[in-house]
């Protein structure tokens, strides 16, 4: 089982607690904003899509999603939203890329080297880090809603699936060109996925010891809090 996704489920079952946060909420805008830049049609933008399902997984009004998607085609004015990826080391020195939207880079990168500094990690140079990940599709199913296994796998695999992990939850791994056409098998067998969307998965995970993972808690539970991060990642088992 990889470090990410034991990391990435404990930062889900956070946000489904957390879903009726404005802080949740102005996420997801930001991620409707930046997808909306390319074009206001779910059916043909696909990034659209995937932030409109994550606005829906978050219970968010549509009344904010059609202001979001309006703000990024133009038609509402409004700060303009930019995409970041910044490299850290975290406590235990494992690696750790984290995703924003920002409106103001220069608060967010202060904002992030102050978290990261402050449970014993640092910034990290351009291109230090993100060699030790590679950005895949993600879906997260239920495992108790698929009758035959065997069979779904094997569907899976022909859409284009590259793995599967399991982890209370079932997490399908997929190459982005892949990603749109196993989600479309997916929901062609009644399934309804959990949660679906591009990630940066560990190439190799690291280990570590209870006290790193005490800290990497209390690091992530920072990240989560602030508006800006949209998302992190990491090498940590």
């Amino acid at each position: 089982m990889s470090g990410h996704s034991k990391w990435h489920n404990i930062q889900a079952r956070k946000g489904k607690q957390d879903a009726l946060r404005s802080g949740q909420f102005t996420k997801v805008s930001k991620l409707i904003t930046i997808a909306a830049k390319s074009g206001s049609d779910s059916a043909t933008n696909f990034s659209l899509r995937l932030a409109m399902e994550k606005a829906k997984e978050v219970g968010m009004p549509k009344d904010n999603v059609e202001r979001a998607i309006k703000r990024g085609t133009g038609e509402l004015a409004g700060d303009q939203i930019e995409e970041t990826l910044y490299e850290g080391y975290g406590p235990g020195g494992v690696a750790i890329l984290i995703k924003c939207l920002t409106d103001n880079k220069n608060r967010t990168v202060s904002d992030i080297k102050h978290i990261l500094s402050k449970h014993g990690g640092s910034m990290a140079g351009a291109g230090s880090v993100m060699w030790m990940f590679q950005q895949l599709g993600v879906i997260t199913l239920e495992k108790d809603k698929i009758t035959n296994k065997d069979d779904f796998e094997l569907q899976m695999i022909e859409a284009g699936a590259e793995d599967m992990v399991e982890d209370g939850e079932l997490e399908i791994r997929t190459k982005i060109d892949n990603l749109q056409k196993v989600l479309a098998k997916i929901k062609e067998i009644a399934l309804e996925p959990k949660e679906s969307s591009l990630q940066w998965i560990a190439k190799d995970t690291v280990p570590v010891n209870q006290e790193v993972a005490e800290k990497l808690e209390k690091l992530f539970a920072e990240f989560e809090e602030n508006d800006d991060v949209e998302n992190y990642f990491t090498n940590a088992q």
